[in-house]
């Protein structure tokens, strides 16, 4: 017999060797319809699988949230027998569960297009109605190398390989159909239901290595019911229109040229509103008591030696060797010069805290099926800072940079904002000890701010835990942008000290922050955010003075001239069109505000102001005029650091 426990504590016995099949038999009929999977001491398992004698036990129906994962992993093996029933000579990679759905990588020649989707589709729809139970197997290591090998799996034997000996070799079969697999999976292909959809196909590297083979890989979306598909479908249209590739072109602000994958060719437009992000985070910083630095962009490598970026962080850096054969690094991260900056003359207790910040360009190498427009590029523009302080002063200091990022998210329209505390991961640098004090220190400034969060075992930088601030769009998507780090390691590394209110010396505690994190992401994401509609204190081009007619030009010219001295960004539109073809075009480009002149302004000395997105109109002398769009415009002011707001 088994003891085992159930959700509400109370125990119940079993025979030895029982599933959780079996344990829904003994609940009763309800329980045998309802249940997918279980849960084993917070694992999730298969029905089939038997249960440890101890165990806390939960039955899983298939609309428990926690099944969702188990429906996209499901799906992605359908959709690998469906490629292989199809295509019979095409080999199968991996095919994981992802966020929102699944994908699988296949080897195909020729690769598959969108047009192979809905064939595709159609036959993983008879797989699913045709409800073939998942069948657990475990294989001796040379049973499972000899099937493979006779397929002709060659991704599938890489696979193998790399599991370590002694673990088991276990493989999922559905009808004739199996992969390789730790699993688990639901009762049957029936289980995974028809919430799902084909979206689209790319290419993608073998293990996301660039020497490796191009592999076509198919990707799908996948809900528990229809109406979450149907609202994520919804979701995906609306991000297409929102897409900052195609805003960027329409409002003339960047593009990317081939001779430099992953570095972004800046527009006047583009340009002037990523300076305007940074005169913003520039006075933010200041009124918190920042001072701007700023370090080279390439460094010998002792630096990253003694930094450990060398030898933790090479594969994502860019080398280069000079003719004297000493070996440089361009600077994937700003902390290792600040450290350098840190260490020029004395500091006292009473220097601290000393915060030091960068608009730093770094560099690095993202494998070229990674890159992605501004969300994901080689290089990119940092508001990076870092704070040398006391222990004692470390959690009041984490308070006010978690104050700082959420203000300044509110002043983007981001009010949904999740908090991750990632903890130390197996790669790392530095005593036990000190990693205690840093995952500390954080948690209790999040616990003394009220902050709910949520904690991600083992993702941390290599040389400290951080915190993550995740924004949610106005459709619904989460970005990852600032972040927070306590670091005990780097001043250890470097030597770097102060003298103590004793006059010993001691190494200061450094906090690694960013805001944006990077500003070219963090770009790109406020565009789709805002479907390119800026603010209007933020708009590259705030206004556009049209003419209705040739008599209203002069009067044009001295209204723009006249509001460029104020200080606002003004563009004039004296072409010989009609104003309704003018007001669409610059519609498109999303200016926020249109003015529009014509005989009877001219002869008045007025201005017709119309607003994007609204077909209300309001007339005002220029001197109006001028105060009204000056209020207007006003980037958000700010009294302190801790988010309390002047305006």
């Amino acid at each position: 017999m088994i003891r085992i426990r159930l959700p509400d504590g109370s125990p119940r016995a079993l025979a030895a060797q029982s599933t959780g099949a079996d344990l829904a038999k003994a609940l009763g009929p309800a329980f045998v319809r309802a249940s997918v999977a279980v849960l084993v001491n917070d694992q999730p398992r298969d029905l089939a699988a038997p249960l440890p004698d101890g165990a806390s036990v939960e039955l899983l129906s298939r609309d428990d949230p926690r099944v969702l994962e188990l429906i996209r992993h499901d799906l992605a093996h359908i959709l690998g027998e469906a490629v292989q029933r199809l295509w019979p000579a095409t080999k199968a990679a991996i095919g994981p569960a992802i966020d929102h759905g699944f994908y699988y990588d296949f080897d195909r020649d020729p690769p598959f297009t969108p047009e192979d989707l809905p064939r595709i589709e159609a036959e993983m729809r008879q797989i699913i109605a045709a409800r073939t139970p998942f069948i657990r197997e475990e294989w001796p290591r040379e049973r499972a190398r000899a099937h493979f090998a006779a397929a002709g799996e060659a991704y599938k034997l890489a696979l193998l390989e790399a599991i370590p000996e002694g673990a088991p070799v276990t493989v999922y079969r559905q009808g004739d159909w199996l992969d390789l697999c730790r699993g688990p999976h639901l009762r049957d292909t029936g289980d995974a239901g028809t919430a799902f959809a084909l979206t689209r196909v790319a290419g993608a590297y073998w293990r996301g290595d660039s020497n490796n083979p191009m592999l076509s890989r198919i990707y799908g979306v996948a809900f528990a019911d229809r109406p979450a598909l149907e609202a994520h479908m919804t979701m995906l249209a609306e991000a297409e229109t929102r897409d900052h590739r195609r805003l960027g072109r329409e409002m003339d602000l960047f593009h990317f040229e081939e001779v430099a994958p992953g570095a972004v060719f800046w527009h006047p437009k583009g340009w002037r509103l990523f300076q305007t992000l940074i005169t913003y985070l520039r006075d933010r910083q200041e009124q918190a008591g920042y001072q701007e630095v700023n370090s080279p962009d390439i460094m010998d490598r002792a630096l990253w030696e003694t930094s450990g970026h060398w030898q933790n962080y090479r594969q994502n850096m860019f080398l280069a060797k000079t003719e004297d054969d000493r070996d440089y690094a361009l600077k994937p991260m700003n902390c290792p010069g600040h450290m350098l900056i840190y260490g020029q003359g004395t500091k006292s207790y009473r220097d601290l805290p000393l915060k030091l910040a960068e608009f730093g360009k770094v560099h690095r190498y993202e494998p070229s099926g990674a890159l992605h427009g501004l969300l994901r590029v080689r290089s990119f523009t940092q508001d990076d800072a870092h704070i040398y302080c006391t222990p004692d002063q470390l959690t009041a200091e984490c308070l006010k940079v978690n104050d700082l990022v959420l203000s300044i998210y509110r002043d983007f329209g981001f009010e949904e904002v999740r908090i991750k505390l990632s903890t130390r991961p197996e790669n790392r640098i530095g005593a036990e000890e000190s990693w205690d004090r840093a995952e500390s220190a954080l948690r209790e400034a999040l616990d003394q701010a009220g902050h709910p969060y949520t904690v991600f075992e083992g993702e941390g930088a290599f040389y400290g835990p951080k915190l993550e601030y995740v924004l949610r769009d106005a459709i619904g998507r989460d970005w990852q942008c600032g972040t927070l780090q306590v670091d005990f390691n780097l001043p250890e590394r470097f030597g770097t000290t102060y003298v103590t209110a004793k006059g010993e010396k001691a190494a200061p505690v450094m906090l690694h922050r960013a805001l944006f994190g990077s500003l070219e992401r963090f770009t790109g994401i406020l565009i789709e955010h805002v479907a390119g509609h800026l603010p209007l204190w933020l708009a590259p081009v705030q206004a556009v003075v049209a003419t209705v007619t040739e008599a209203a030009d002069d009067w044009a010219v001295e209204v723009a001239q006249a509001l460029r001295q104020a200080g606002l960004r003004v563009e004039t539109d004296l072409r010989n069109e009609k104003i309704g073809y003018k007001v669409r075009e610059h519609a498109l480009q999303k200016i926020p505000l249109q003015i529009v002149l014509g005989g009877r302004e001219a002869a008045n000395r007025t201005l017709t102001l119309r607003r994007h997105g609204s077909n209300d109109t309001q007339t005002l002398a220029l001197e109006a005029a001028v105060e009204t769009l000056l209020a207007a415009a006003r980037p958000p002011r700010h009294s302190d650091d801790h988010g309390r707001k002047t305006r």
